[in-house]
């Protein structure tokens, strides 16, 4: 096992990393920007340096800079946590050139599955089911259209790279295509530096399930049940929970086996998701992967006993598995609620100095919190999560909901009444809900 570790992460999932490494007696080397000096990962860390400025750009996407830290505090490994410079395969390079272990797939990996089209190709040449479309670029709205002939409308219009919803579309004619083409393309070329465009089949009333999978490097490779993902705004998950009200266990053990399948024929080494859209006869198709730990991974955790971030840990230090598939087990019912500063009815982010707080202590919160901590607008608006745990969804939900209902953030707008309102909706309460559900359920009340 690792001695030393640089995080190359703030907020909540730095905090989350610490905790894990401070159980198994690992010291940890923090990053901040100058926006930072006082958070309460620099403050949990055995060793802290400062990066760069308040801008992302100028601090934890400086790879240079955290490479240079790396090397002079001399860390064996970087973990880095999610977003940021997780899936990034430059990064993972360049630890490897400097000997630094790399918690994660390889750059290789990260490369493949970074791009939607190449691993749409990849996922055919596994024999994995796929959403039906093209899996090659399309440089011009003219071939747009004659594609789009072919797959029918409605489709999806996606970019090649990144994620959280930049260049994707739903397009329900030829006119909103040729309208919507060349906007999202340029978006995602400004987000990404990478404008390729591809498009999928629309599937409708679709639940968005994914399935953890955990595999080391000498081939082992088990699934970790699935996440119930559909409540989102805007393409973003607000609220997750495992297992899926939605499944039975045959589609359950169906797309566990087709996620192991899916990461063995990849070569793929640590912790990632495989993400899936499931229709309402629970066909289900592969949707992406993601080559990182998820913001949603503790109801994973609280459903099995595992802590995910010890296994990232583990398998990147080069040892073996120590469960078989058999012996993953699952127990009751876990819900996971985002927290944002952000109006709860503009959904505008909600910047500025937290006066007093007070969180819920009968469930879980991971998150990076004090008070007179001040919320900045340099960095993503989410400053929490709220993990329930239940015998059945119907605890869980319970315990959620008082949870949401006792936390209290004064100086901040939050979302929380967005979340309340998921919560003690009957459609939502019923389990079977879809990726519709915000729009169509929430919205027109």
């Amino acid at each position: 096992m690792f001695q030393k570790i640089l995080i190359a992460n703030r907020g909540e999932i730095a905090v989350r990393i610490i905790k894990t490494c401070q159980k198994l007696g690992i010291r940890t080397v923090a990053i901040y920007s100058e926006a930072d000096e006082f958070a309460l990962h620099v403050k949990m860390a055995n060793e802290a340096y400062l990066v760069g400025g308040p801008r992302v750009q100028e601090s934890y996407l400086n790879l240079d800079k955290i490479i240079e830290i790396a090397k002079e505090t001399n860390v064996e490994a970087i973990h880095p946590g999610y977003g940021l410079l997780s899936e990034n395969p430059t990064f993972a390079a360049r630890c490897e050139e400097e000997g630094i272990v790399f918690i994660g797939p390889s750059k290789d990996v990260i490369a493949r599955m970074g791009s939607k089209i190449e691993s749409r190709k990849a996922m055919l040449a596994a024999e994995v089911p796929i959403v039906p479309g093209i899996s090659t670029s399309i440089p011009t709205v003219e071939e747009a259209k004659e594609i789009a002939n072919q797959i029918g409308y409605p489709l999806m219009l996606k970019a090649s790279a990144g994620g959280g919803g930049i260049g994707m579309q739903v397009i329900e004619t030829e006119q909103a295509l040729t309208q919507a083409f060349e906007s999202n393309q340029t978006r995602a070329k400004n987000f990404f530096g990478n404008g390729e465009m591809y498009m999928e089949r629309l599937i409708t009333n679709a639940h968005h399930i994914e399935i953890q999978v955990l595999a080391d490097k000498q081939g082992n490779t088990v699934y970790l049940w699935e996440r119930e993902c559909s409540v989102q705004r805007r393409n973003q998950k607000v609220i997750e929970e495992a297992p899926s009200p939605f499944l039975d266990e045959e589609t359950r053990k169906a797309m566990g086996e087709v996620a192991v399948k899916a990461a063995k024929a990849l070569g793929y080494a640590n912790a990632g998701t495989i993400e899936f859209l499931v229709d309402d006869k629970k066909n289900f198709y592969f949707l992406e992967m993601n080559t990182r730990l998820q913001v949603e991974h503790p109801v994973t955790e609280e459903i099995t006993g595992l802590d995910l971030v010890e296994q990232q840990l583990r398998i990147a230090s080069g040892e073996t598995l120590s469960f078989t598939q058999d012996e993953v087990k699952r127990s009751g019912h876990a819900i996971e609620a985002r927290i944002y500063a952000e109006d709860p009815k503009t959904f505008f982010p909600s910047p500025g100095k937290i006066k007093s707080l007070s969180l819920p202590t009968s469930v879980r919160v991971d998150h990076f919190l004090e008070d007179g901590v001040t919320i900045t607008p340099f960095y993503d608006p989410m400053i929490a999560k709220i993990i329930a745990h239940g015998e059945t969804r119907e605890d869980a939900i319970q315990k959620l909901q008082v949870a949401l209902e006792e936390l209290k953030v004064e100086g901040i707008k939050t979302n929380t009444p967005m979340l309340l309102q998921v919560l003690e909706d009957e459609v939502f309460q019923s389990g079977i809900y879809t990726t519709s559900f915000v729009t169509k359920q929430l919205v027109k009340k």
